[in-house]
C-alpha cells in the first residue's frame, strides 16, 4: 500500500490489479473492483485505459448518507492538487453520475468551502465558483460547508482530493465514535442493558444507515471504463457493496453517459 504509483506502474505489469486493468482494456470484462494501493490504481487506470473527452484527471466519487438520502461527493482522495478546471470537470462528472444513477433531473452541485459567503475560500474554489456559475449545464448552487454535508440540500458535492479524503475519514470516524459510545453506555449496567433491548430494532437501523461499510465502493470517474475503488480494510460486505456500486455503473451504461454529457466541457 506504500508503493509510490510510478513503481507501480512500471515494474507491476504483472501484478493482479494491472491484470485486471488488462482485462478491462480489451473487452474481457465489464468492470474492475480494487481495494488496493489508490495512487496506483489511479495511474495504472490512466494508462491504460485513457480519461474521456475533456477530462484532464479521473476523480473518486462516492455516496455519502444525508438526512434525506444521499449525496454524491468528489474528489476523494485521487488528485491532492487541482486546478479550479479540474474542479469544474469534477462538477460536470458529478452531475452527469447524479443524474444517470439517481434519476436527478438538475441535480444540485456545490463547492465544499470554509463558508457559504461568496468572498470565502482559496483562489482556486473562487475560481472554479465562476467557471460553474457560467456553466449553463451545471446547478451550481455555491458553497456548502462541513457541517452542512449530511443536511441533503445538494445533490453533489465537489472538492480537490485532500479535502475531500480528510472530510471523508473524519465523516466515517464520526461514525464509528457515535456507536463505540452508545454501545458503552447501553452496556454500562443491567437497567441500561434492558433499555438497550427496547430500542435494539432503533440502533440495529441506525447503525445500518450509518455504517461505513454500506456506502464502500468509489467509482474512478472519467476513465473510459468503469472502475472502482473500495476502501483498503474493506470487510466481505463492504467488498460486496463495491461490487454492486460497479454492476450498477455498467448496467446503467454510467461511462457512455458521462461522455455524452461531457462533450459540453471544454479543455
Amino acid at each position: 500500500m506504500d508503493e509510490r504509483p510510478a513503481h507501480a506502474l512500471r515494474y507491476k505489469a504483472d501484478s493482479s490489479m494491472r491484470l485486471a486493468l488488462d482485462h478491462l482494456g480489451g473487452g474481457q470484462v465489464d468492470g474492475v473492483v480494487s481495494a488496493g494501493n489508490t495512487g496506483a490504481l489511479m495511474a495504472m487506470g490512466y494508462h491504460v485505459l485513457g480519461t474521456l473527452p475533456g477530462i484532464d484527471r479521473p476523480a473518486i466519487c462516492s455516496a455519502m448518507p444525508t438526512l434525506t438520502g444521499h449525496c454524491h461527493m468528489l474528489d476523494l482522495g485521487a488528485n491532492v492538487d487541482t486546478s479550479a478546471l479540474q474542479l469544474h470537470q469534477f462538477a460536470a462528472m458529478g452531475t452527469a453520475l447524479a443524474a444517470r444513477l439517481d434519476g436527478i433531473e438538475r441535480p444540485r452541485v456545490a463547492l465544499l468551502n470554509i463558508g457559504a459567503e461568496s468572498i470565502k475560500g482559496n483562489q482556486q474554489v473562487r475560481d472554479a465558483a465562476a467557471l460553474l456559475r457560467a456553466d449553463t449545464t451545471i446547478n451550481f448552487c455555491g458553497y456548502i460547508e462541513g457541517d452542512g454535508l449530511h443536511r441533503g440540500d445538494v445533490d453533489v458535492v465537489v472538492c480537490d482530493g485532500f479535502v475531500g479524503n480528510v472530510a471523508l475519514k473524519a465523516c466515517e470516524g464520526t461514525a464509528r465514535l457515535i456507536g463505540a459510545r452508545l454501545h458503552s453506555r447501553f452496556n454500562a449496567n443491567w437497567r441500561s442493558r434492558l433499555g438497550a433491548w427496547l430500542v435494539r430494532p432503533v440502533l440495529n437501523g441506525i447503525r445500518a444507515e450509518l455504517d461505513p461499510e454500506q456506502y464502500n465502493g468509489a467509482p474512478l470517474l472519467g476513465l473510459c471504463g468503469v472502475v472502482v475503488k473500495a476502501h483498503g480494510g474493506s470487510s466481505a460486505v463492504g467488498l460486496q457493496r463495491a461490487i454492486e456500486v460497479a454492476a450498477r455503473a455498467v448496467r446503467s451504461g454510467l461511462v457512455p453517459a458521462l461522455e455524452r454529457h461531457l462533450g459540453s466541457v471544454a479543455r
